[in-house]
Protein backbone atom coordinates (compact mmCIF):
# COMPACT_ATOMS: atom_id res chain seq x y z
CA UNK A 1 0.00 0.00 0.00
CA UNK A 2 2.37 2.51 0.94
CA UNK A 3 4.54 2.03 -2.65
CA UNK A 4 0.38 2.77 -4.64
CA UNK A 5 0.63 6.16 -2.19
CA UNK A 6 4.46 6.91 -3.85
CA UNK A 7 3.44 6.76 -7.38
CA UNK A 8 0.25 8.39 -6.71
CA UNK A 9 2.08 11.50 -4.79
CA UNK A 10 4.65 11.10 -7.65
CA UNK A 11 2.44 11.39 -10.66
CA UNK A 12 0.55 14.16 -8.63
CA UNK A 13 3.70 16.18 -8.49
CA UNK A 14 4.31 15.59 -11.94
CA UNK A 15 1.35 16.99 -12.48
CA UNK A 16 1.82 19.63 -10.59
CA UNK A 17 5.15 20.95 -12.09
CA UNK A 18 3.35 20.70 -15.77
CA UNK A 19 0.70 22.98 -14.74
CA UNK A 20 3.33 25.44 -12.61
CA UNK A 21 5.81 25.29 -16.18
CA UNK A 22 2.80 26.01 -18.35
CA UNK A 23 1.39 28.98 -16.16
CA UNK A 24 4.78 30.54 -15.49
CA UNK A 25 5.06 30.57 -19.57
CA UNK A 26 1.76 32.13 -19.70
CA UNK A 27 2.34 35.03 -17.32
CA UNK A 28 6.07 35.41 -18.61
CA UNK A 29 4.24 36.50 -22.26
CA UNK A 30 0.86 37.73 -21.04
CA UNK A 31 1.56 38.56 -17.42
CA UNK A 32 -0.33 37.76 -14.00
CA UNK A 33 -3.30 39.54 -14.37
CA UNK A 34 -4.17 38.47 -17.69
CA UNK A 35 -3.71 34.91 -17.53
CA UNK A 36 -6.70 33.21 -16.48
CA UNK A 37 -7.08 29.81 -15.19
CA UNK A 38 -8.73 28.58 -18.33
CA UNK A 39 -5.63 29.54 -19.96
CA UNK A 40 -3.25 27.27 -17.77
CA UNK A 41 -5.90 24.53 -17.29
CA UNK A 42 -6.23 24.30 -21.49
CA UNK A 43 -2.21 24.80 -21.78
CA UNK A 44 -1.76 21.78 -19.59
CA UNK A 45 -4.51 20.10 -21.25
CA UNK A 46 -6.91 19.77 -18.49
CA UNK A 47 -10.36 21.12 -17.22
CA UNK A 48 -11.06 24.42 -15.00
CA UNK A 49 -12.24 22.18 -12.67
CA UNK A 50 -9.23 19.49 -12.67
CA UNK A 51 -6.87 22.67 -12.23
CA UNK A 52 -8.81 23.09 -9.37
CA UNK A 53 -8.12 19.68 -7.92
CA UNK A 54 -4.27 20.53 -7.63
CA UNK A 55 -4.43 24.32 -6.64
CA UNK A 56 -6.06 26.79 -5.34
CA UNK A 57 -5.57 29.46 -7.61
CA UNK A 58 -2.87 31.82 -9.63
CA UNK A 59 -1.48 32.74 -6.51
CA UNK A 60 -0.41 29.23 -5.30
CA UNK A 61 1.56 28.76 -8.34
CA UNK A 62 3.25 31.82 -7.83
CA UNK A 63 4.27 31.20 -4.20
CA UNK A 64 5.22 27.62 -4.71
CA UNK A 65 7.64 28.03 -7.58
CA UNK A 66 8.92 31.10 -5.64
CA UNK A 67 9.44 28.88 -2.66
CA UNK A 68 10.89 25.95 -4.88
CA UNK A 69 13.84 28.36 -5.97
CA UNK A 70 14.08 28.98 -2.21
CA UNK A 71 14.49 25.47 -1.22
CA UNK A 72 17.40 24.80 -4.24
CA UNK A 73 19.43 27.96 -2.83
CA UNK A 74 19.26 26.47 0.73
CA UNK A 75 19.90 23.21 -0.74
CA UNK A 76 23.33 25.13 -2.23
CA UNK A 77 23.94 26.45 1.06
CA UNK A 78 23.96 23.45 2.76
CA UNK A 79 26.73 21.91 0.29
CA UNK A 80 28.87 24.48 0.06
CA UNK A 81 32.39 23.80 2.35
CA UNK A 82 31.63 23.82 6.25
CA UNK A 83 34.61 26.25 6.40
CA UNK A 84 33.76 28.86 3.62
CA UNK A 85 32.42 32.00 5.31
CA UNK A 86 28.50 33.13 5.49
CA UNK A 87 28.44 35.80 3.20
CA UNK A 88 30.87 33.68 0.34
CA UNK A 89 28.50 30.79 1.26
CA UNK A 90 25.41 32.87 0.30
CA UNK A 91 26.19 34.49 -2.84
CA UNK A 92 27.56 30.76 -4.31
CA UNK A 93 24.56 29.35 -3.29
CA UNK A 94 22.64 32.41 -5.02
CA UNK A 95 23.69 30.61 -8.47
CA UNK A 96 21.02 28.37 -7.94
CA UNK A 97 18.70 31.39 -9.18
CA UNK A 98 21.58 33.31 -10.85
CA UNK A 99 22.26 30.99 -13.40
CA UNK A 100 19.13 29.94 -14.69
CA UNK A 101 17.64 33.63 -14.55
CA UNK A 102 20.67 34.51 -17.36
CA UNK A 103 20.26 31.63 -18.85
CA UNK A 104 16.95 32.17 -19.83
CA UNK A 105 16.99 36.25 -19.99
CA UNK A 106 14.16 37.64 -22.02
CA UNK A 107 11.98 34.90 -20.35
CA UNK A 108 12.97 35.66 -16.40
CA UNK A 109 12.93 39.47 -17.28
CA UNK A 110 9.25 39.35 -17.81
CA UNK A 111 8.79 37.42 -14.67
CA UNK A 112 10.49 39.63 -12.68
CA UNK A 113 8.77 42.46 -14.35
CA UNK A 114 6.07 41.07 -13.44
CA UNK A 115 6.82 40.20 -9.62
CA UNK A 116 8.05 43.49 -9.44
CA UNK A 117 5.33 45.45 -11.02
CA UNK A 118 1.61 43.53 -10.64
CA UNK A 119 0.00 44.32 -7.51
CA UNK A 120 -1.40 40.89 -7.15
CA UNK A 121 1.40 38.99 -6.32
CA UNK A 122 2.69 41.36 -4.36
CA UNK A 123 1.42 39.13 -1.36
CA UNK A 124 3.17 36.15 -2.52
CA UNK A 125 6.32 38.02 -3.18
CA UNK A 126 6.58 39.15 0.33
CA UNK A 127 5.72 35.71 1.77
CA UNK A 128 8.53 34.39 -0.44
CA UNK A 129 11.07 36.64 1.48
CA UNK A 130 9.75 35.35 4.77
CA UNK A 131 10.26 32.15 3.96
CA UNK A 132 13.23 32.35 2.37
CA UNK A 133 14.83 34.09 5.19
CA UNK A 134 13.15 31.44 7.29
CA UNK A 135 15.31 28.22 5.51
CA UNK A 136 18.42 30.31 4.98
CA UNK A 137 19.06 31.35 8.56
CA UNK A 138 19.28 28.40 10.50
CA UNK A 139 21.78 28.03 7.62
CA UNK A 140 23.42 30.86 7.73
CA UNK A 141 24.06 30.98 11.83
CA UNK A 142 25.76 27.12 11.97
CA UNK A 143 28.48 29.05 9.69
CA UNK A 144 29.19 32.14 12.44
CA UNK A 145 32.11 32.05 15.04
CA UNK A 146 30.10 31.48 18.79
CA UNK A 147 29.70 34.23 20.46
CA UNK A 148 31.61 34.81 23.37
CA UNK A 149 29.92 35.67 26.86
CA UNK A 150 26.77 37.18 24.45
CA UNK A 151 23.69 37.65 26.15
CA UNK A 152 19.86 38.22 24.58
CA UNK A 153 19.17 36.99 20.97
CA UNK A 154 21.69 36.82 18.41
CA UNK A 155 20.95 38.28 15.60
CA UNK A 156 23.50 37.91 13.21
CA UNK A 157 22.21 35.27 10.99
CA UNK A 158 18.95 37.20 10.20
CA UNK A 159 20.95 40.62 9.50
CA UNK A 160 23.08 38.65 7.14
CA UNK A 161 20.34 36.76 5.35
CA UNK A 162 18.38 39.54 5.11
CA UNK A 163 21.53 41.33 3.71
CA UNK A 164 22.01 38.71 1.46
CA UNK A 165 18.45 38.64 0.11
CA UNK A 166 18.07 42.91 -0.37
CA UNK A 167 21.16 42.47 -2.55
CA UNK A 168 19.78 39.73 -4.76
CA UNK A 169 16.79 41.68 -5.14
CA UNK A 170 18.48 44.89 -5.56
CA UNK A 171 21.00 43.05 -8.26
CA UNK A 172 17.84 41.69 -9.69
CA UNK A 173 15.64 45.00 -10.13
CA UNK A 174 18.37 46.63 -11.38
CA UNK A 175 18.97 43.92 -13.94
CA UNK A 176 15.43 43.70 -15.17
CA UNK A 177 15.65 47.87 -16.05
CA UNK A 178 19.24 47.16 -17.82
CA UNK A 179 18.97 44.33 -20.80
CA UNK A 180 22.85 44.75 -21.33
CA UNK A 181 24.09 43.87 -17.71
CA UNK A 182 24.83 40.58 -16.27
CA UNK A 183 23.04 39.33 -12.81
CA UNK A 184 25.60 37.65 -11.59
CA UNK A 185 28.47 40.63 -12.05
CA UNK A 186 25.44 43.25 -10.87
CA UNK A 187 24.80 40.89 -7.24
CA UNK A 188 28.63 40.40 -6.85
CA UNK A 189 28.98 44.34 -7.09
CA UNK A 190 25.51 44.55 -4.57
CA UNK A 191 27.16 41.72 -2.63
CA UNK A 192 30.80 43.59 -2.11
CA UNK A 193 29.08 46.94 -0.94
CA UNK A 194 27.68 45.84 1.94
CA UNK A 195 30.20 43.00 2.62
CA UNK A 196 33.64 44.25 1.30
CA UNK A 197 35.57 40.88 1.44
Amino acid sequence: MPTELTLRDHARGAVRDEVMKRAWLLFAEQGFEATTVDQIAAAAGMSRRTFFRYFSGKDELVLERLLESGDRVAAALRDRPSDEPAWTALRAAFDEVVRPQEQHAAHSRALQLMLRDEPAVRASVLERRRRWEEVLTPLVAVRLPRRHGGRGPDVRAAALTAGALACLEVAQEAWVDEPRSRLSTLLDQAMAAVHPA
